[in-house]
């Protein structure tokens, strides 16, 4: 059965899954904040078969460029050892399917940390799972009167001072091994799925391009894994 590694290192969450049939058959799971490049390699060495798979998924963002780098360098490293694909996905929509999995009510938004003092924020709504709003960057107190009331759910709500404490606000961060869920609900309305957005395409487009910081990550990364996983 066709194997997909996951990679997701686009906020403080350092994620690992290998997905079978839309289901997590091994994952690792950690907070780090920062250092996801001395953390990944390990591991993805640490999962069966050294996360060999038939094809390759990463978070695009948004979140921390920084760590967006890292997740594409190693998604490359690997696709090109192993001669499979590798493509991106959204981190705001992975939280939506998840939140709705976990029986958060729909229409929610997603609320990531930003840069400069802003969190990104975007609107989904449920049964299909599809984009709801257009991906936009915030003030906390303007991504607050955004809301209108609706459920949000990642990083970026610890930054909102929410003064209706009926507002629900659910902290949460990127897990690889609920691709799967994304890939269900996202299934549902076919091609026109709600993680194909232009910001995927073009962070993906942007940051698989080679430049010289990013080879020195990619060959950082590649070395490291070459060294973990030798017999």
């Amino acid at each position: 059965m066709p194997r997909t590694l996951v990679i997701d290192t686009a906020t403080a969450a350092c994620s690992v899954a290998l997905i079978e049939d839309g289901r997590a058959v091994a994952a690792d799971h950690q907070v780090v904040g920062r250092g996801h490049a001395e953390r990944l390699v390990p591991m993805i060495a640490g999962l069966p078969d050294g996360g060999r798979a038939d094809a390759i998924l990463v978070d695009v963002g948004p979140g921390s460029f920084t760590g967006i780098r890292v997740g594409i360098a190693a998604a490359r490293a690997l696709a090109l050892g192993w001669g499979v694909t590798v493509s991106g996905y959204s981190s705001m929509s992975l939280l939506a399917a998840a939140a709705l999995a976990d029986g958060i009510a729909a229409p929610l938004t997603v609320v990531l940390e930003g840069g400069h003092g802003e969190v990104f924020m975007q609107g989904f709504t449920a049964a299909p799972l599809a984009v709801a709003d257009p991906l936009i960057s915030l003030r906390p107190e303007a991504a607050l009167a955004a809301l209108a009331g609706r459920p949000a759910v990642g990083n970026g709500v610890r930054w909102l001072s929410a003064p209706d404490e009926a507002l629900a606000l659910h902290e949460a961060l990127p897990e690889a091994a609920r691709r799967g869920v994304q890939k269900r609900r996202a299934a549902q309305r076919g091609a026109a799925s709600a993680e194909a957005s232009g910001y995927t395409r073009f962070v993906f487009e942007r940051l698989t391009a080679s430049g010289p910081d990013e080879e020195a990550t990619f060959t950082h990364l590649a070395a490291g894994w070459r060294a973990l996983t030798a017999e």
